[in-house]
């Protein structure tokens, strides 16, 4: 295939390429074509007469791709946080200038390791920065490309093998593969594709494959009360909070009751006496057993507070959210950036880590893992208290992100760390996506969103583990520095 020689239609592909990559994700789910635009991504860069100039063409995709995926970060500190537009503006395009960097990483050392004959670097590279991008300063994993094939592609069958890194690493293969050959023609790209072709075969027939067991049914009830953001921390709708929520407690009876993130808008110890006590009683009352967001101090440490998971109805231990966002939840490097909050409306900006190894919480006679909004972004954190749970639980408030493409592309996450773990995720949320998400990734029932209601749900929990869960990311991340370092020893030998 000849590619456009101006340096222009390089840019405006690569632009194109990282643009369309967002109907690859959630809600659009075209998982088909996230091949085809890293292909010519690849094809493009490694065109180029020099590693910078390839570099450039990565950091332009991921500025393109980024900014795509994640425009809903205006909307949060804008229409939401109450940011001025002057100032919301580039502060949504900082974390995609950010994020490109990893892809400018990953092609220009491609490049300059000579991938253009050795294809199979590029994929070793592209994971690492992926990796890299999810780790370095506490990491912004979405947007991985190994998302765009859950669940309905066939890499997707992968994910219980080596988790979502693992399928990335696949995609990463195809688009190499693809690239390789209408650079060199068919006949020399053969065992490139055959391989392709064989991996996704191959996904196809594990996705038939059930890596862990029937553990009993769990009758559950996820509340999603729709309080608008704006209103959620208000003094004044306090009491509507808690009505809306009790009325939904009556309408939607159920063995475990989950309320959403920061559901109870106060600091436990702050909450009018004999409040609690009261929703405890009313779910008791039906047989329930009930479970709230609600920020909760350290009664042992002052000066700690968490973005918590409480049962109301039996002494069970508090659940602090370990993976805070920054800004969100806590001020990375105040002395610099704590001037941001001069135009931020943000309530909640100093919680402290609730620690990485947690128990699950024994509910109804299961065991149920809990995790907190964006915490279900990160597989291998969430390996251990899986191993433990017959479920997991993700309470969320995407509130922040209004009518925009966000919950969909969290509920995709949900839907990946189902597959890996081999669990059922359950998802309580304040406005969507509220669902109940099975073992293989498959949706059973959502509630539509910004909808005040209730989704009830009997749930096959599981036990037992697969790949993933017994060696999370290491395996996929060693054999990508192996192959880094075998292209490193080939280019110092010349």
């Amino acid at each position: 295939m000849k590619l456009p020689d101006s340096r222009a239609s390089h840019w405006l592909l690569t632009v194109a390429s990282g643009a369309l990559s967002v109907l690859c994700f959630a809600p659009f789910r075209q998982f088909w074509l996230m091949p085809l635009l890293l292909a010519l991504l690849f094809s493009l860069a490694l065109a180029q007469p020099r590693a910078r100039q390839a570099a450039g063409l990565g950091a332009l995709w991921g500025l393109s791709a980024y900014t795509a995926n994640f425009y809903w970060i205006y909307i949060s500190l804008h229409d939401v946080g109450g940011m001025p537009a002057w100032l919301a503006l580039p502060m949504t395009l900082l974390l995609p200038a950010y994020l490109c960097l990893y892809p400018a990483l990953a092609l220009g050392l491609a490049h300059r390791l000579g991938a253009e004959r050795a294809w199979w670097t590029l994929p070793a590279l592209w994971i690492l920065s992926e990796w890299l991008r999810a780790t370095v300063m506490t990491g912004f994993p979405w947007g991985n490309i190994g998302y765009s094939q859950i669940p309905e592609g066939p890499l997707a069958g992968w994910a219980p093998v080596g988790g979502v890194y693992l399928v990335a690493a696949w995609v990463a293969l195809s688009a190499a593969a693809l690239a390789h050959g209408a650079r060199h023609g068919l006949r020399r790209a053969a065992p490139a594709m055959a391989l392709g072709v064989l991996v996704w075969l191959a996904g196809m027939g594990l996705k038939t494959v059930s890596w862990t067991e029937d553990a009993g049914e769990l009758d559950v009830a996820l509340l999603q009360g729709n309080i608008a953001q704006e209103m959620k921390w208000r003094p004044e709708t306090f009491a509507h909070t808690l009505q809306t929520y009790q009325q939904l407690l009556d309408q939607y009876p159920a063995r475990v009751v989950i309320l959403p993130e920061t559901a109870i808008p106060l600091f436990a110890d702050q909450v009018p006496p004999g409040v609690l006590a009261w929703l405890a009683d009313s779910a008791r009352a039906q047989g329930s057993e009930l479970v709230t967001g609600i920020p909760y101090q350290d009664p042992q440490h002052a000066e700690r507070y968490y973005n918590a998971v409480l049962a109301l109805t039996s002494p069970q231990p508090v659940y602090g959210k370990d993976h805070l966002v920054p800004f969100g939840e806590f001020v990375p490097l105040p002395w610099l950036t704590g001037w941001v909050y001069r135009y931020l409306n943000m309530p909640l900006a100093g919680f402290s880590s609730g620690g990485a190894v947690q128990a699950p919480m024994q509910l109804a006679g299961h065991r149920l893992a809990f995790n907190i909004c964006y915490e279900d972004s990160f597989g291998d954190e969430l390996r251990a208290g899986a191993r433990q749970a017959e479920a997991l639980v993700n309470l969320s408030n995407l509130a922040w992100f209004g009518h925009s493409t966000a919950a969909d592309q969290h509920l995709q996450l949900s839907q990946t760390r189902a597959l890996e773990t081999g669990r059922p995720m359950l998802r309580a949320t304040n406005t969507g996506a509220t669902a109940v998400v099975r073992a293989d990734g498959s949706v059973q029932a959502r509630l539509a969103d910004f909808t005040t209601g209730g989704l009830r749900a009997r749930v096959e929990t599981r036990r037992g583990q697969t790949p993933y869960l017994r060696l999370g990311d290491l395996p996929i991340l060693l054999a990508s520095l192996l192959v880094l370092a075998l292209a490193i020893w080939r280019r110092l030998r010349g």
